[in-house]
């Protein structure tokens, strides 16, 4: 593939891969959220001299027309728009349809429809719930245990049948927790991160016993370029995950004791989840994605945790520590 297209490239980790891409060479299009501020999200934030070599699209990745409109001209499709905060799913459901469900399904479409030779969509580690084995692969049973990641179960599987049906190449890439620059604070490590540089003593969090599987962000962008470029990968899910595993509670300790270890964890009752919708434990299996890709994780956690610091540390206007991200 030369010329690709990635949904969601204003986001997080779309931002994050879209760079990857050009610096390997790739003619990237970015699909962007259509707003009247003409704004491009994490995008605005790239060197100019980068900005210029991207063509941007803005629209809706709920709307078919523009989707299919974007997707002419390139051979793959790094699917990565999407809903994603897990609270929020709680009360806005209808939204996280449209947005998983049918936007997944319209870059479906329009990709079988334009023949297009790749197309990688985004899941995540929430699909598997709480961990009935460890470490989860990629067999490992499915269970919805919030709105969000019903929806991405939904769309895992549209993926599939598009696969199995019509013989679409289709590659589900499963991310486990991705950290680093830019990211929101409705995730737990800027939420950490941020309550401590505004200088609060009482960092206040929910639950701090389950655990995750954190990949630094320039890790998973290598991993979805491992995926989209092996022939082995049409018709798998993969996960990328680094096979290691750290409490909330844990992860918290360090970051404190990095940034001002007078500081104390408080619990807010607003960011507890639901009993049976709490993620108790998730560690990823990452032999499949070594084995067809080759990919092997960079960073380690703590330089990561450091990377992500020092950007935040130049970069606090873009979060309110005061009040809850849901």
């Amino acid at each position: 593939m030369k010329k690709v297209l990635v949904t969601g490239a204003d986001g997080f980790i779309g931002s994050h891969l879209t760079e990857s891409l050009l610096e390997k060479g790739y003619e990237v299009k970015a699909f962007a959220y259509y707003n009247s501020f003409n704004t491009w999200g994490w995008l605005d934030s790239l060197p100019k001299e980068m900005l210029n070599e991207i063509e941007v699209f803005t629209g809706d990745i709920r709307d078919p027309n523009g989707v299919r409109e974007a997707m002419k001209g390139v051979e793959g499709v790094f699917h990565l728009a999407a809903l994603i905060a897990i609270p929020f799913s709680y009360h806005s459901p209808d939204s996280y349809v449209d947005t998983n469900i049918k936007g997944t399904l319209n870059v479906l479409q329009a990709a079988r429809d334009l023949a297009t030779e790749r197309v990688l969509v985004t899941s995540t580690s929430e699909v598997y719930g709480t961990a009935r084995y460890v470490p989860i692969d990629e067999n490992h049973p499915y269970q919805g245990q919030s709105p969000y990641s019903a929806t991405k179960i939904g769309a895992d599987r549209l993926a599939e049948s598009f696969y199995r049906s019509f013989g679409l190449p289709v590659s589900i890439v499963r991310p486990f927790n991705t950290f680093g620059p830019r990211q929101s604070a409705r995730a737990v490590i800027p939420t950490i991160i941020s309550q401590l540089l505004a200088g609060k003593e009482e960092i206040q969090l929910g639950s701090l016993t389950p655990t995750r599987d954190f990949n630094y962000v320039k890790d998973t962008a290598a991993g979805f370029i491992a995926i989209a470029e092996s022939e082995k990968t049409i018709g798998e899910e993969i996960n990328i995950a680094t096979q290691q595993e750290i409490s909330i509670g844990e992860l918290a300790r360090e970051i404190i004791s990095q940034i001002n270890p007078s500081a104390r964890i408080v619990c807010d009752e607003q960011r507890l989840r639901p009993e049976k919708s709490e993620v108790n434990r998730l560690l990823g299996s990452n032999e499949k994605i070594g084995r067809l890709t080759g990919w092997k994780q960079q960073y380690t956690f703590a330089e990561g945790i450091a990377e992500t610091i020092a950007w935040m540390r130049e970069h606090m206007e873009a979060y309110k520590p005061d009040i809850y991200n849901v």
